[in-house]
């Protein structure tokens, strides 16, 4: 009987040592398995994380692209915040040119001529100060960017391509074109 109290002693120290064991594996496993999780959580904060900075990042660079684009738009009105008014002169300009050109002086009209020339050279002061430049290619070649070609014509002793006349002078506004020059180009 002795041994079979010694036998069952055994069984149940095994018992004993197989409930041990298995609570030590289950201790490990849930260890393993909550660092696991832990693991993961702190990988999928830190990809978080990193997709903010990124977001942060582009929309930062957004902000600064916007705001050099509108620094340039507000620089470039005020460059030419006087191109509409002067657009809208130029005519005027043209016609008192035209009186000037076809006016003849004799005494009974010196004194409204001399009248006239001071307002047209007032004005065309004005233009200049603003950055207005007049172009009269007469004699020089034709450049589709500041003339625009009304006619043609043929004169043997000028080359091809050269502005013979200019019928109405062209305007430019500091390196911006607001009329081209109207011209006829030798053939």
């Amino acid at each position: 009987m002795a041994t079979e109290n010694n036998n069952q002693e055994e069984l149940l120290n095994q018992d004993d040592n197989i409930e041990e064991v298995a609570e030590t594996t289950e201790e490990v496993v849930e260890e393993q398995t909550i660092e696991q999780i832990l693991e993961a959580k702190v990988l999928k904060l830190e990809e978080d994380l990193k997709e903010s900075e990124d977001k942060y990042l582009r929309l930062y660079a957004e902000f600064e692209n916007f705001k050099k684009r509108k620094n340039q738009e507000i620089e470039s009105n005020n460059k030419y915040k006087s191109q509409s008014i002067i657009s809208s002169i130029l005519p005027s300009l043209d016609n008192l040119e035209r009186a000037l050109d076809s006016t003849e002086e004799n005494g009974a009209n010196a004194s409204l001529l001399k009248g006239v020339t001071m307002v047209y050279e007032g004005i065309q002061n004005a233009l200049k100060n603003e950055g207005v430049e007049v172009i009269t290619p007469t004699g020089d070649n034709f450049d589709p960017n500041y003339h625009q070609a009304v006619m043609q014509d043929y004169v043997e002793d000028k080359e091809s391509g050269i502005v013979l006349e200019t019928f109405q002078k062209g305007y430019k506004l500091k390196d911006r074109i607001i009329r081209p020059a109207m011209v006829k180009v030798n053939n």
